[in-house]
């Protein structure tokens, strides 16, 4: 099983979120926490069970249990929103997720 460590970047396999991007920003055995979040790849902070993601070779630059908005400035800063072609949700999804 690979190892995950924060910042990870990588592939949900399984759940309503499979096929999207996120990043690990915890491990408590047996699990891993992940976002996206959800403002940048649509997947929500979480729980998850490392079987279902899939690592890349890709790591942000974030401390361990990194809010949403380090995490996001992290996806702009590295050029990887681009480089992995991810689709940004409309700027109406944008602006509920800055009112919080």
């Amino acid at each position: 099983m690979p190892v995950f460590e924060p910042g990870r970047v990588c592939l949900k396999l399984a759940g309503r979120e499979g096929g999207a991007y996120c990043v690990v920003v915890d491990v408590k055995p047996p699990f891993v926490f992940v976002t996206g979040p959800k403002a940048i790849t649509r997947v929500k902070r979480r729980r998850c069970n490392p079987a279902h993601l899939e690592p890349t070779e890709y790591k942000l630059d974030i401390p361990a249990d990194a809010d949403d908005a380090t995490v996001a400035a992290a996806w702009q800063s590295s050029g990887l929103i681009q480089k992995l072609g991810i689709q940004l949700p409309v700027k109406r999804v944008l602006h509920q997720a800055a009112k919080k």
